[in-house]
């Protein structure tokens, strides 16, 4: 399987070597924003939350990620960052962690947390 980044091969292993099934870039979510445009998750865990891995959160995945959330409120779409606490742009006081809890977003560190993986389905 190919990726798209060290932290998605990462994720993808840690996951491997936990015996937990996962489906990869295989969900398409379309979002319209003036035109229909499709999310592609990184990772759909079996309990249906979804998986976003990101080394740089750039405006453009913030805006993508309001607009899916706006039109899919149902969806549990997380994130793992290489570093929340890097600021969303230079000279800014917001990280990506105060980025995601001001939007309703959970996120981790590096790794998913085995918590997400153990959560029922909703």
């Amino acid at each position: 399987m190919r990726f798209r980044s060290g932290l998605e091969k990462r994720t993808a292993a840690w996951l491997t070597l936990r015996r937990v099934k996962f489906k990869y870039e295989k969900t398409r979510i379309p979002y319209a924003v003036s035109e229909v445009r499709h999310y592609t998750p990184d990772f759909q865990l079996p309990n249906g939350i979804y998986i976003e891995t990101k080394g740089r959160f750039l405006p453009s995945d913030r805006k993508k990620h309001l607009l899916v959330k706006k039109q899919y409120p149902e969806l549990d779409i997380r994130f793992v960052f290489s570093n929340p606490k890097a600021k969303i742009r230079k000279g800014s006081k917001t990280s990506y962690a105060d980025w995601c809890d001001k939007h309703g977003f959970l996120y981790a560190q590096e790794y998913i947390p085995v918590e997400w993986v153990k959560e029922k389905k909703k």
